[in-house]
């Protein structure tokens, strides 16, 4: 690899997975799930920060975007949230490694809308993040868009699953929600959002392409699925007339950074591609330079 080549990736989509989130039930999966992704068993309880960091550093991955769930109202059974603060505290231990996305919760009111803008404000995080799947309201439902215009206000970008959503808990299963076309109208209503669609809206990963290429403001990450399972069109978009608008992500701990990285390379992507895609567009959409 050259020299101009040694370049750091930016995961965009990362879980706190610490033990003290799986001990509080704040990763919103059970047994079942985790079978169903094949996770290892070291895993399950939970990995330290410093472990997760030897990790990044080993697959090449410079900066970690940590989400500060946000999943369900806390009223249902089931439904969590991972603090702001705490993420908080976790990126002042890591600078420059890790930066802060402010999950959403619509059912939260105007409590919601200051605490969004506290995060960005007074916490220094760069996004926000939403689960549609997790309220039962699709990308479009009125509820959110409150949220949106904040962001707008804020200049930050919001990344939300899209595609269908698989049984996270066998006790609590929910409506897959997002699909891709659901983002159509939200692009029109709020041309200055950046949306990005995570997930790569599988099972209509086509449809999630169209909105991507039809409006200016919204954008595509392939996270949650191990890049050598990525469907074909979108690796030909993410390596073609699509270079500008794709994002790269792990869904940890969902996929190893490792392991990631390293298919990602696999691809065979121009090499100008390839940095947009690790590196060059989440630089650029959540403003990290």
């Amino acid at each position: 690899m050259s020299q101009d080549e040694q370049y750091g990736a930016i995961d965009i989509v990362v879980g706190p997975h610490t033990p003290r989130e799986v001990a509080e039930d704040q990763v919103g999966v059970d047994e079942t799930f985790m079978d169903k992704v094949r996770m290892p068993e070291a895993m399950r309880r939970g990995v330290e920060w410093s472990d997760y960091i030897a990790k990044m550093d080993a697959a090449g991955v410079e900066k970690s975007l940590v989400i500060a769930t946000r999943a369900g109202d806390l009223r249902i059974r089931h439904s969590y949230e991972v603090p702001y603060e705490r993420v908080a505290e976790y990126c002042a231990a890591h600078p420059g490694r890790f930066h802060g996305l402010a999950g959403i919760d619509p059912t939260r009111g105007m409590q919601g809308l200051r605490d969004l803008t506290q995060a960005v404000e007074e916490l220094d995080f760069v996004g926000a993040h939403l689960y549609p799947h997790w309220f039962g309201l699709a990308p479009d439902a009125a509820q959110y868009y409150p949220y949106y215009a904040k962001c707008c206000e804020l200049d930050i970008p919001i990344m939300m699953q899209v595609g269908h959503c698989l049984d996270y808990r066998r006790d609590r299963i929910l409506n897959s929600v997002g699909r891709p076309f659901t983002l159509e109208q939200v692009a029109i209503d709020f041309p200055e959002l950046r949306i990005i669609g995570i997930h790569m809206g599988w099972p209509w990963t086509e449809e999630m392409i169209a909105m991507s290429f039809k409006h200016e403001n919204v954008f595509i990450a392939g996270d949650a699925y191990a890049p050598k399972h990525w469907p074909k069109e979108f690796v030909r978009y993410a390596d073609s007339w699509g270079a500008d608008k794709c994002l790269f992500g792990t869904d940890w701990p969902v996929i190893g950074p490792e392991r990631a990285v390293q298919e990602v390379k696999d691809l065979g992507l121009r090499p100008a591609s390839q940095r947009k895609l690790l590196r060059d567009n989440a630089l650029r959409i959540f403003d990290l330079s």
